[in-house]
């Protein structure tokens, strides 16, 4: 009979009915076996194989087995046990499944008020914007401070400090050319358009700043910038003018082409960029979206200044 010590990193628990066999060949690996045996000790069959397994690729292992039924044993019996990679589960992220963008949209969702989206989860701060009194004035510095960040989003991506801005030239969303279309016509009507006032001069300056030094933190501003405009920043647009511009529509709102189909071209773009982060990095551009929200909420905040 073969002793155990012969095949060493295993040891043994014998009880009534089974054998449970440990590996220790490093301090990552604990592979157990559970044996059922025969009354006769010889016919043994794995039950249950492995439950916690060293992290690599897969490996068998062939061990020496003696059982122990009642009194008595039984010869050693060699068993082969395959072992198959256990890696430790991944931690999965809200939208992770569906690619990038659904992450940003899922952590930009929570930082939405229910009174702009749907499916915002916050309580609005202050007075619902349903409910605000916009004046021409106030409007006028909304839209200068928005054609500012425009213009600098769109002179980011021509220049392309990272490779990867290229790939935002020419979505079919700018908006500094519609916004300079609406300007000229508030000029045409005898208004004053006004020099851009500090949040949107702030930031303007920190997109500037940002896109030198962080891709993925610019591009969480592109993106809550681009998209949140086609979504609640149309239906601001629509009750602004309602209330103050007789239901005129701006230019601002319009889009040549499907929008929708615009918006999906930029999401598989930005899907497609995304893949050569890392988790680490993926995260950094999460991370930005509270102070993308900021930012932009100065400037919305300017329609009743």
């Amino acid at each position: 009979m073969a002793s155990l010590s012969s095949y060493h990193p295993f040891w043994f628990t014998p009880n009534d009915t089974h054998i449970v066999f440990h590996g220790h060949n490093s301090p990552k690996t604990s592979l157990k076996v559970v044996l059922s045996l025969s009354l006769d000790g010889l016919n043994s069959r794995v039950r249950n194989s492995v439950t916690r397994l060293k992290p690599t690729s897969s490996f068998y292992r062939k061990a020496l087995v003696m059982g122990s039924a009642g009194h008595g044993s039984v010869p050693f019996r060699a068993v082969t046990v395959a072992a198959t990679t256990a890696e430790k589960p991944k931690k999965k992220y809200p939208g992770e499944a569906k690619g990038f963008v659904e992450e940003m949209r899922f952590v930009a969702m929570r930082l939405h008020t229910r009174d702009v989206a749907k499916e915002g989860e916050k309580e609005p701060d202050a007075q619902p914007i349903g409910k605000w009194e916009p004046t021409i004035d106030g409007y006028l510095k909304f839209l200068v401070d928005n054609k500012l960040v425009y213009d600098t989003l769109e002179r980011i991506v021509r220049k392309a400090s990272f490779p990867e801005y290229a790939e935002f030239r020419h979505t079919g969303l700018e908006r500094s050319e519609k916004l300079a279309k609406d300007l000229e016509w508030f000029r045409e009507q005898g208004h004053t358009i006004p020099e851009p006032s500090s949040p949107g001069s702030s930031y303007t300056a920190y997109l500037e700043e940002l896109s030198e030094k962080d891709p993925q933190a610019f591009i969480c501003h592109f993106y809550n910038v681009y998209f949140a405009h086609t979504a609640g920043g149309r239906m601001i647009g629509k009750k602004v003018a309602e209330k103050i511009l007789n239901k005129k529509e701006l230019e601002f709102y319009k889009y040549d082409g499907e929008l929708s189909q615009l918006l999906q071209n930029v999401r598989d773009k930005l899907n497609k960029v995304a893949e050569s982060w890392s988790r680490k990095e993926k995260n950094r551009c999460l991370e930005e979206t509270e102070k993308s929200f900021k930012y932009s909420g100065e400037i919305l905040r300017l329609i009743i200044s």
